[in-house]
């Protein structure tokens, strides 16, 4: 039988339910009393961190991330203390927690949680130190010395949040952060191999179009050769390998893109056929160019944002034509398309050299 959802609990109820008998509820009041911190903030937040020291290690990891949620500058020294739990769980909640917050007298517990017995501490660290310090150079000195880390999960997040100082690019990389991913090309995880081949590409284009080692680690993961348990990775692979212009690997592109006769599309068919079409790839661009004019909405989005990341010149007209008319295709991805098809020209394709 169909029964709507329980509507959020009132303050009163919140604050009752925070002395029920199952956590379970407890953990519920938490999520439903963050609801009322506009409105009550001061007696929100003191139930929260009351909860801090609740019996049930789930409840405190969960009021840790209630304060997270409603952003509770206030409660910097109350998670101070949850990040010496003796709980792993609670000490990642509280380190996560006052990253969101960002209070620079939080920065001392951040550096130590670098540390922290366990890499499920020491990742949520490595995430939240650098968005908390003042200084970049701190940042990048964190990150180099987790690049280090035992654990490869630790050095993954340390690659991504070392992407992350570039702000998308639009800000050198650190030399010594570049200098560290070259060595971690040839790290014994694929996990670390791949990130770090990203990190390089992403942060010296030019550079990476000459850099062997790297274009070896993309090419192999375009062709399944190197396997990455990381999504995100796996499809930002796909995509540079048209950015770099790797003829080599075509092959792998090809697969995902249009599948065969006993294959289905990749779940990255997308980033394949727009690095096929900066490849010049006929077949890529023709498809990008019929879907242009495709009958559903979505499909013309997702086409118009392909011809612009493919530099595709011949479907600016097209595109132009539909600027300001957002029945035909969202305004945003119209912009950005036309901004860089008026820019960046197209890559030129590299060879490999074996």
């Amino acid at each position: 039988m169909f029964r709507p959802p329980p509507l959020p609990r009132t303050l009163d109820a919140g604050l009752r339910d925070l002395d029920a008998k199952k956590p379970s509820v407890r953990i519920e009041a938490l999520r439903d009393l963050a609801r009322h911190a506009e409105s009550s903030r001061v007696t929100v937040v003191a139930a929260i961190e009351r909860a801090l020291g609740d019996e049930a290690r789930e409840v405190r990891a969960s009021a840790a991330t209630a304060l997270a949620d409603i952003e509770a500058r206030e409660s910097t020294a109350a998670l101070i203390t949850a990040a010496a739990d003796p709980e792993v769980i609670v000490r990642q909640m509280a380190i996560a927690a006052l990253g969101e917050i960002g209070d620079p007298e939080a920065t001392p517990t951040l550096r130590a949680a670098m540390d922290d017995a366990a890499p499920e501490v020491r990742f949520q660290a490595v995430i939240a130190y650098p968005r908390a310090v003042a200084t970049r150079e701190e940042a990048v000195q964190v990150l180099l010395k987790a690049t280090r880390d035992e654990d490869p999960l630790v050095i993954h997040i340390a690659l991504r949040m070392a992407e992350e100082l570039t702000d998308d690019g639009r800000r050198e990389a650190d030399e010594r952060v570049l200098v560290r991913g070259r060595a971690l090309l040839r790290h014994e995880s694929p996990l670390i191999r791949v990130a770090s081949a990203i990190l390089l590409a992403r942060s010296a284009r030019d550079a990476a179009r000459k850099d062997r080692a790297l274009c070896e680690v993309i090419t192999a993961v375009v062709l399944r050769e190197v396997k990455t348990p990381d999504g995100e990775d796996e499809a930002a692979a796909v995509e540079l390998a048209g950015e770099l212009g790797l003829v080599a690997a075509k092959p792998g592109l090809e697969r995902r893109a249009f599948g065969g006769l006993l294959l289905r599309r990749d779940r990255f068919a997308w980033h394949a056929r727009v690095s096929l079409a900066q490849l010049g790839d006929e077949r890529a661009r023709r498809e990008i160019m019929d879907e242009l004019g495709s009958w559903d909405r979505d499909r013309r989005t997702l086409a118009i944002a392909a011809a612009g990341k493919a530099r595709m010149s011949e479907a600016r007209a097209t595109i132009a034509a539909m600027r300001g008319d957002t029945l035909r295709a969202d305004g945003s991805a119209v912009d950005e398309a036309l901004a860089a098809l008026d820019g960046t020209p197209e890559p030129a394709a590299t060879e490999q050299k074996s």
